[in-house]
């Protein structure tokens, strides 16, 4: 499904430049980085340095909106019955996903979002840390970090599949 809808972005944005789609790939919510790197690097023959330093930088500005806005206008949006099921459904997801979160705060949130796993991201951890009251300078800086150890080790195994 990821390589469907990352076909389908890009498909629906080859009128901008190749930069700026890797920049807004790696700011969707599902792909984010690790479809926005091998994508610079791989479809776009982007330096592997070129696509990380895109891709973290999508990842990474959507960080304080979501921080910011996602509290407050879900608290609006539940009253809608689809947006209600969404917010339960990625709930339930970010709980599963976030004991390290819960265990070591700050440092386990840089973890969560560092794994490069299927529904773990910058996304996941940005409501990880509303749900466990992380501060915001703590919760920024630590997805922050978490998105440029995600970015190494997606770099990492981008550089070894191209070996062979």
């Amino acid at each position: 499904m990821k390589e469907k809808l990352e076909e389908f972005i890009v498909q629906s944005l080859d009128f901008l430049p190749a930069e700026l789609v890797v920049i807004i790939v790696s700011a969707l919510p599902i792909l984010e980085l690790r479809g926005g790197l091998p994508l610079g690097y791989l479809h776009y023959d982007f330096s592997l340095m070129k696509a990380s330093l895109l891709s973290i930088l999508g990842n990474v500005l959507p960080i304080i909106p979501v921080l910011f806005l996602f509290q407050p206008l879900s608290k609006w949006l539940t009253r809608f019955k689809w947006y209600k099921r969404m917010y339960d459904w990625l709930y339930t997801r970010t709980m599963k996903k976030s004991s390290s979160v819960e265990k070591y705060g700050a440092i386990g949130l840089m973890l969560f979002t560092a794994l490069p796993l299927p529904t773990t991201g910058a996304y996941s951890a940005c409501v990880a840390a509303i749900i466990f009251g992380i501060r915001f300078k703590y919760a920024f800086l630590s997805i922050t970090a978490g998105v440029l150890v995600a970015a190494f080790i997606v770099a990492i195994g981008l550089a070894s599949f191209s070996l062979f």
